[in-house]
């Protein structure tokens, strides 16, 4: 039998509802996310497709593509078995992401990742290979309203949104298809394709309502329609794996 884990995490409780086994190694961080928007538009497929790293396929809806608007607050960002100061541990995140599979694995691409905290950037760049980014970045609640500043050189948002009735996400809809994943895929300076494991419960969603009052976070993309379905999480605990590199693709072989 295999003895206690030292650091046990509530997101461990629930399992069945993952589409494949969880990672048997040890978690090595832990967050939680809080207040948390996901807006969706269309953007071109080929456009998509073209800035994509060999190896990743673009994962669609319906046959679209979608880039995803996700602002929100981690917080107790820390290592395994570390304390968790907030001064140091806990920042709003935005990030513009989209959706890719590899075998079979569907997961998530972020184009970038802004927060305001430099350590934040280093250690995300250094360790986990992602596209972050300082920004500032501001977050004013008022009442159950969530307000969000954020500007960066070439893009800023100033968004207002909240909660509403809680939303079922059912296998086939768009709110399970774009939440409901438990990787992510970096890629290396020297061109390396990886897969990062995280772990949570199933996202609890409600509908959410939007104010948008400034958006310049998708200009370099060719976009198209918002997706009807705005949606919203008040709080889910996390735990990260380590990264994991993967075989590079198989060419075929000249003539």
């Amino acid at each position: 039998m295999a003895p206690p884990d030292r650091y046990p995490h509530p997101s461990l409780e629930s399992e069945l509802h993952r589409p494949w086994p969880r990672p048997n190694r040890k978690w090595i961080m832990k967050q939680v996310w809080k207040d948390l928007l996901f807006l969706h538009v269309e953007v071109d497929l080929d456009t998509l497709t073209s800035q994509l790293p060999p190896g990743l396929e673009v994962d669609t809806y319906d046959g679209k593509a979608w880039l995803g608007l996700v602002p929100f607050d981690m917080q107790g960002v820390t290592l395994r078995g570390c304390p968790a100061p907030p001064a140091f541990c806990d920042f709003p995140e935005l990030n513009i992401r989209t959706y890719v599979k590899r075998d079979g694995k569907p997961g998530v691409w972020f184009f970038s990742l802004d927060v305001p905290k430099v350590h934040a950037v280093w250690g995300a760049r250094t360790f986990f290979h992602l596209p972050y980014f300082k920004a500032k970045m501001s977050v004013d609640r008022e009442e159950n309203w969530i307000h969000y500043r954020h500007q960066h050189t070439d893009r800023s948002l100033d968004i207002r949104y909240r909660g509403g009735k809680d939303v079922e996400a059912p296998d086939g809809s768009f709110a399970k298809w774009a939440t409901e994943r438990y990787c992510l895929y970096c890629q290396s300076p020297k061109g390396r394709i990886y897969r990062g494991e995280i772990h949570h419960a199933p996202w609890p969603l409600q509908r959410a309502e939007v104010d948008l009052v400034n958006e310049s976070m998708f200009t370099p993309f060719p976009t198209g329609a918002t997706h009807p379905d705005l949606l919203f999480s008040k709080e889910l605990h996390v735990v990260v794996y380590p990264l994991e590199p993967l075989l590079e693709p198989q060419r075929p072989p000249s003539d």
